[in-house]
């Protein structure tokens, strides 16, 4: 005590400042470096010494230490700690880049060496493995959890179970478990001992299934592969939207049930969402609930019976009718799940016995019996429902004449307002050949069905007289159009309104309905030459040659000032050898029509055609003399031609010529024969000239003119001199007139072809394809122009030429015989045969299209194909065509038929083939 007293003494008073007394050992300015005013080093609280040892004090136990410092310095060591792992951490990273830094530059000057390496040494270099890290991870091996003993026997249970039907299969399991002795507290044999036997099981199932499925005889099956795997292809699967779908229909009808338990379409829909989600046993338990709540719903009995098997279906339907044993559609049901005849007729007699007057079921079960079963059960049917017309029809069938007169006597008394009995009475009488009654029948029918105001359109007769005519009554169909054609019809407009009709059946089949259309109308109108046409042209496609000749001697005694008629009746005769025939009925047209040009023309070519020279010729002369026309004079030129005489011909052309100046045909006959047929000589070549010169005068706007004048022009040189030289000389020429003639008649395709033609003769190749171009410019939609475009074009451009040529004209027939010719020589067999069917279609009178179309199907088509071009072209009787005409208008080929110019034209086109 008296230590520190003395300390205290000698210790210097403190002045407070401001702040308080320091506390001990403080330095003012320390923690900025100040040294305190003395020696560096010296402290005034006595160095590191008494700072241990105050510090020491300060965490000491003596200190005071809560709760709070504990906290303080726990998170102060965290703090540290994860300091540390951080600079640990930068540390690695900044060795193992120094570590790269030193790696690279090692490998420098290696790096540098590379520029020295040779392209072998480079290649030499070995490819470096994969040592990813990939290959150096083991896999995961499979892991499997063990089963308890007691799982393992009470599924081993479950099988023997499943398979306990098999005999062989649960004796040797019982013989094992006997040997085994071990029996479970269930009674059931234990296979624990033997886990085999549950491989056993399933491939003994396995081979009693393909047992069922294979056949009596060994190595063969009743599975048929590809159906199987298509069934098991068509198994569908259902996903996780469909279930759900399913689930909301569940509760959806459940809600449906419950509202209205009574409601048998709710249940039937119930049923029907359980089958689609193969629940069928579910659907079967909902369809008897529903059959319980709706007793009296018949859908709801037959859905159940759908669901169930067939013997469950009889046991379902035999409940049914019992509480419904009105309905018509339980008993069908019920005969149907029938297989033995006698079961379902005696099901039907029940449900008749039930139901007396269901049409339905008398219908059924008619049709099980023999005739004349059915026909006690038909006179049974009648009386029980008198109003079913079937029935009393189908009983007038089955009886004999007499007793079917009066059944449908009956049946008339009974339903005087149904129509079906009068015609089924005409077409009874029809039967027996009582062809007269048929008509008085027919008339009283319309009449009595009038009187008890029994409404039948004239539609509706239409009709009843094609069906009748499709039974076989052709004489009912006639009678039914006489009595009811002109119903509901204004006497304006009966001509139009009957051709019409005659039309629509015909193009519905109904030849004998169109026949009596046309008899009645011609009847009513018997001068009309159009009506007369149409049934001429009928009989002619379908009628025999005795009917058209009826109709055309009823045509001409009707209309005598009409020759169409006699002509076409002449011809028919002649055409059937019937010469003395057509004779007479060419006498009977002199006498209607004296003068009349076609028939003295027809008369001399009949004569003509037979071989009768002279009297053709007697009968043009008079034809000259009595009806002179340009066609007497240029067919009288033509048989002299023929017969070659030519000066008489060319005598008859200028006789002709005077009295015709215009009429071109007279100037081309003329010069053909001086240029064709006469000698070849200067002189004859200039008669030829001067022809065309004065038709070119006389017919400046007849461009087959032209065209010949040229054509002679251009070979008039070479026939008079045998100097190549000479030749340029009619091109010359040629090309000039067919100038001249494109001036006098502008947008002429055939001109303009001529010149194109004219050029590819003359080696100018170019010049014709500009004059193409221009042509196409001058004529853009000429299927003429087109198709020769198309021929003529280099074959990598047809194709196009085609595609241009049908967008501009699609439905002209020379564009469609070119592109059909194109698609035959690219082998494309069934395109080509289909448009070539287009361009007969679009044009049957065009040659040139049959020509090719024949010679198509002569190179590629088979026998019935061939046939059919052939019949078809010759019914079609083509007139025009270039290559057609300049066959069949050739003197040598006059007498040619349509066949054989078929034939000629055949060869002509096989011959040029490849020009």
């Amino acid at each position: 005590q008296q230590q520190q007293q003395q300390q205290q003494s000698t210790a210097p008073s403190v002045v407070p400042g401001p702040f308080g007394v320091a506390p001990i050992g403080y330095v003012a300015g320390m923690g900025r470096g100040a040294g305190g005013g003395g020696v560096m080093g010296d402290t005034s609280f006595g160095g590191p010494e008494s700072l241990d040892e105050d510090l020491n004090k300060i965490g000491s136990r003596d200190a005071q230490y809560d709760d709070d410092d504990d906290e303080a310095d726990r998170i102060y060591e965290e703090i540290d700690e994860r300091m540390k792992k951080r600079r640990k951490k930068n540390s690695g990273q900044d060795t193992q880049n120094s570590t790269l830094n030193n790696i690279g530059g090692q490998f420098r000057e290696l790096k540098e060496q590379l520029a020295t390496v040779s392209e072998s040494e480079w290649a030499a270099i070995p490819d470096v493995g994969d040592y990813s890290l990939r290959y150096k991870q083991k896999r995961k091996q499979d892991t499997f959890t063990p089963i308890t003993d007691s799982l393992l026997e009470s599924r081993s249970i479950v099988n023997s179970d499943a398979t306990s039907g098999n005999v062989s299969l649960s004796g040797n399991l019982q013989a094992a478990d006997m040997n085994n002795g071990s029996q479970n507290a269930s009674g059931f044999k234990s296979v624990v001992s033997n886990m085999s036997g549950l491989a056993e099981a399933r491939g003994t199932v396995l081979g009693m299934s393909l047992d069922r499925m294979s056949d009596s005889v060994a190595g063969q099956t009743v599975v048929d592969p590809k159906g199987y795997l298509t069934s098991l292809s068509n198994t569908k699967l259902a996903s996780n939207a469909e279930i759900g779908d399913i689930n909301k229909a569940r509760l959806l009808l459940k809600s449906v049930r419950d509202t209205n338990p009574h409601h048998g379409p709710g249940w039937i829909a119930a049923a029907r969402v359980e089958e689609a989600a193969g629940k069928t046993l579910q659907a079967r338990k909902l369809i008897q609930e529903g059959c319980e709540a709706c007793p009296t719903n018949e859908d709801v009995w037959l859905e159940a019976a759908r669901l169930h098997p067939p013997d469950m279906a009889k046991t379902i339907l035999a409940s049914a009718v019992r509480h419904i044993p009105t309905s018509v559609k339980l008993f069908l049901r019920a005969a149907d799940l029938e297989n033995n005849e006698d079961s379902k007729k005696a099901v039907l007699r029940k449900g008749l016995e039930m139901n007396p007057t269901s049409v339905t079921l008398w219908k059924e079960a008619i049709e099980l019996e023999d005739a004349e079963n059915a026909k006690i059960l038909l006179s049974v049917a009648v009386e029980k429902i008198p109003q079913s017309i079937d029935m009393w029809l189908a009983l007038a069938k089955l009886e004999t004449y007499e007793n079917a007169r009066k059944v449908l006597n009956q049946a008339r008394r009974a339903l005087p307002t149904e129509r079906s009995i009068w015609i089924a009475a005409a077409k009874l009488e029809e039967s027996q050949n009582h062809d007269d009654m048929v008509d008085i029948i027919v008339q009283k029918g319309v009449k009595s069905l009038a009187k008890h105001d029994a409404v039948v359109t004239r539609e509706q007769w239409l009709k009843e007289a094609e069906i009748a005519e499709a039974a076989q009554a052709p004489i009912t169909s006639a009678a039914i159009i006489k009595h009811s054609i002109g119903i509901s019809v204004d006497v304006e407009d009966r001509r139009r309104t009957w051709a019409d009709d005659a039309n629509g059946a015909l193009s519905r089949g109904a030849i004998a309905t169109a026949r009596a259309i046309l008899a009645h109308s011609l009847a009513a109108f018997p001068s009309k030459r159009s009506l007369w046409m149409q049934a001429v042209d009928l009989e002619r496609k379908h009628g025999d040659p005795k009917s058209l000749d009826d109709v055309l001697a009823a045509a001409s005694e009707r209309l005598p000032k009409q020759e169409i008629f006699w002509l076409l009746r002449a011809k028919e005769k002649w055409t059937l050898g019937d010469i003395e025939k057509s004779r007479d009925i060419l006498t009977q047209a002199f006498a209607a029509n004296p003068n009349s040009e076609p028939i003295w023309l027809a008369a001399a070519k009949l004569e003509w055609e037979i071989g009768e020279v002279d009297r053709a010729r007697v009968l043009l002369s008079r034809a000259r003399e009595r009806a002179p026309s340009d066609r007497v004079y240029m067919k009288s030129a033509m048989l002299e031609r023929e017969l070659q005489q030519y000066d008489d011909a060319l005598s008859l052309i200028d006789q002709g010529l005077e009295k015709y100046p215009k009429f071109p045909k007279l100037y081309m006959m003329g010069g053909q024969i001086c240029s064709e047929d006469l000698e070849t000589n200067k002189e004859n070549l200039d008669r030829a000239r001067s022809f065309f010169e004065r038709g070119l005068k006389n017919c400046p706007n007849s461009f087959v003119l032209w065209i010949l004048s040229s054509r002679l022009e251009e070979k008039a040189p070479k026939l008079l001199s045998n100097n190549d030289s000479s030749v340029g000389v009619g091109f010359t020429k040629a090309r000039s007139l067919l100038e001249l003639a494109r001036l006098k008649i502008p947008k002429c395709p055939e001109l303009w072809i001529e010149a194109i033609r004219l050029e590819r003769r003359a080696g100018n190749d170019k010049l014709a394809v500009t004059l193409m171009a221009r042509a196409l410019q001058e004529c853009p939609n000429s299927g003429l122009l087109l198709a020769e475009n198309i021929s003529t074009a280099p074959r990598p451009e047809r194709k196009a030429k085609s595609a241009d040529a049908i967008k501009r004209n699609p439905d002209d027939p020379w564009v469609i015989t070119a592109v059909a010719s194109l698609f035959a020589s690219d082998r494309k067999t069934d395109k080509a045969r289909k448009w070539f069917e287009r361009a007969v279609i679009l044009n049957p009178d065009l040659g040139d299209t049959w020509a090719k179309y024949y010679t198509f199907e002569f190179s590629v088509g088979d026998e019935e194909n061939i046939k059919s071009v052939k019949d078809r072209c010759i019914a079609a009787d083509p007139k025009h065509g270039e290559l057609w005409c300049s066959i069949m208008k050739d003197m040598k080929n006059r007498k040619k038929s349509i066949l054989e110019g078929l034939e000629l034209a055949k060869e002509h086109l096989l011959q040029h083939k490849d020009t």
